[in-house]
């Protein structure tokens, strides 16, 4: 959470609805139709549960006709179907939100299905079965079910219990539980990041994750589907596409996911998009369609990836759930002083940004945005945009002071690029002691070659690989820590990016053509990761790519120290930009003002 809304909401006692009451009024709102909202109920109450309830259901949803079976009061399945009205009537983004909430492709339900692919689990992964904050446990919306997309990016859904937890599209943890194969690896490397924007084009890449992984949306889907965060392990990955294809192929439509979002249809129908059956509001468009009676397993694999990237596309900041406007104080300020508020056709985003930067400087008496401008209600801050704001507006984009604008460029407030600021050696320091970071012995790419198992992740190839440089810091493992894009390039293992990565790599390290081999770029990969947006922090902490801080004054804090340790040069491997960055506590109140700015009222 963000810095108001964490500290307030730490004080408060969260009551989550039990899913089987949730599967229970959705049901009824499918049979009945939809009811309108009370925006005047109490957040927490049953009335405004059951409005919440309500208000997400898309219209004329019924069972199938075929005697779809109804749901069952035994079923612990998430089956409040909140999902954004943004959806309605785009058939491929109904089914990408569909698949994006399915917990059978996972490793824990093929171990415990015995085989019957629309099976109820007689017990579900202990994973799911809470949802962890750093502050405290709270029941698991998909409790009693099995590892899904959803489990670790969240979007409303404990809003209708606490309206200051919804997520954007992350979880609450420092680093997300992932399911038990008993390999030690009770949790994900890294902290669960936003999904919003993420599919957004950029220029001149675009490649995702926090160190490069993924070329595209769809490898970063399928092979999250088919890897160790839904509980299959590296040699299992062709297991793991056979259990997936026979999910969509054997589907029967009886699950509740299938009740209201495919009106019972199973996936092979919706898939097909042809048959009699499917109604023209479930119809994917031709060119998503495909015959899985027919299919291989990888093609029906590839589809998913098509519907779920269809489904991600409609997760942007700046509108909420129902795809109306949801402006933060910042781009309300925008507006009101005629400041722009994107690029023009054609200008890329640091063009952009200097023009900006131009027109603030102008600025001579600002309009201030005040309570009368917005309302934030999943925020425990004011709708306001001041003094305050406007200098850490300035000192954001001022490259001698908080020098942000150099990574963080608007509108976005993400280059996309690669970046080390130095997180990985403060969270290493912080538990080996100063300049224990430096000391590491990294290999070279040669010695990186001849003992891959040793230095790299975990792979197809090399399923017993240690992952040393891709792992938590912990003082019972020395020298293992968390570096980044290193794990990624020049690795064999993960051929489909490569050839953007290097092109990148070179271009933002100003490398001529003939300095730009892999041996010679692979020291410059140490702690690089990518750049994330500081759009609405209030709902998408705890922060870093490690998850351990929880304020934005941490944050800003954080970058204190590394600067500093730049200008020294006592930080290894230091992006240029860090010793730039000369904040005070002044700047540190100033700049948090402005970030807290960026919130928007995300659901």
């Amino acid at each position: 959470m963000g810095v108001a809304s964490s500290r307030r909401s730490r004080e408060r006692i969260v009551v989550v609805p039990d899913p089987r009451a949730l599967l229970i009024a959705a049901a009824a709102l499918i049979a009945g139709g939809a009811v309108g909202s009370d925006r005047s109920a109490d957040p927490g109450s049953r009335a405004a549960q059951q409005a919440n309830i309500s208000s997400s259901v898309p219209p004329n949803v019924r069972p199938h006709a075929r005697g779809s079976a109804a749901p069952d009061e035994s079923i612990t399945h998430a089956a409040k179907t909140v999902f954004p009205r943004t959806l309605q009537g785009v058939p491929v983004r109904l089914l990408g939100d569909r698949l994006f909430r399915e917990t059978r492709f996972s490793e824990f339900f093929f171990r415990n299905s015995s085989g019957n692919l629309n099976a109820r689990l007689e017990r579900g992964d202990p994973t799911v079965e809470v949802v962890r904050t750093t502050t405290r446990t709270l029941p698991g919306p998909f409790r009693g079910l099995a590892m899904n997309c959803r489990h670790c990016h969240l979007g409303d859904d404990f809003l209708p219990a606490r309206p200051l937890y919804g997520r954007t599209y992350c979880d609450f943890e420092r680093r997300s539980g992932i399911p038990d194969r008993k390999d030690g690896r009770a949790a994900a490397v890294r902290n669960s990041p936003t999904m919003l924007n993420l599919t957004l084009a950029r220029s001149p890449y675009n490649l995702l994750h926090f160190d490069g992984e993924f070329e595209s949306v769809e490898d970063l889907v399928t092979e999250t589907l088919t890897g160790r965060n839904f509980g299959w392990l590296p040699q299992e990955h062709a297991l793991a596409t056979r259990h997936i294809a026979r999910v969509i192929k054997e589907d029967d439509g009886s699950d509740p996911l299938a009740l209201s979002y495919s009106e019972g249809l199973p996936y092979r129908l919706v898939f097909g998009g042809a048959d009699k059956d499917v109604p023209e509001r479930l119809r994917v468009p031709l060119h998503y369609r495909i015959d899985v009676t027919r299919a291989s397993d990888r093609a029906i694999l590839s589809a998913i990836g098509a519907f779920i990237h269809a489904y991600m596309d409609a997760l942007r900041f700046g509108q909420d759930g129902r795809g109306t406007p949801s402006e933060s104080p910042y781009d309300v300020f925008l507006e009101k002083n005629g400041l722009p508020r994107g690029p023009d056709v054609g200008e890329v985003d640091e063009a952009y940004a200097g023009r900006l930067v131009s027109a603030i400087s102008r600025l001579a008496k600002p309009r201030w945005v005040t309570a009368e401008d917005g309302h934030l209600a999943l925020h425990g801050q004011p709708f306001f945009f001041g003094e305050l704001e406007l200098e850490g507006l300035r000192m954001f984009t001022d490259r001698r002071i908080g020098n942000c604008v150099a990574c963080h460029v608007p509108p976005a407030f993400t280059d996309g690029r690669f970046h080390n600021n130095g997180t990985s050696q403060v969270e290493y320091d912080a538990v080996f002691g100063d300049g224990a970071f430096v000391a590491i012995e990294v290999p070279d790419l040669e010695t990186r070659n001849r003992d891959p198992v040793a230095y790299l992740p975990p792979s197809g190839r090399y399923p017993a690989a240690i992952g040393r440089f891709r792992s938590a810091v912990s003082v019972a493992i020395p020298g293992h820590t968390d570096l980044g894009v290193w794990n990624v390039f020049a690795n064999p293992s993960v051929p489909k990016p490569q050839r953007v990565l290097t092109q990148a790599l070179c271009n933002q390290m100003a490398l001529p053509g003939g300095a730009c081999r892999p041996g010679s770029v692979l020291p410059h990969t140490i702690g690089l990761f990518k750049t994330p947006t500081v759009r609405d922090l209030g709902q998408s902490g705890p922060y870093f790519h490690h998850g351990g801080v929880d304020t934005v004054e941490e944050v800003l804090s954080q970058y204190v120290v590394a600067s500093e340790l730049a200008r020294r040069g006592r930080l290894r491997n230091r992006d240029p930009e860090l010793s730039h960055i000369h904040l005070g506590a002044r700047g540190i109140a100033a700049l948090s003002a402005f970030l807290n700015a960026l919130n928007e009222d995300y659901h």
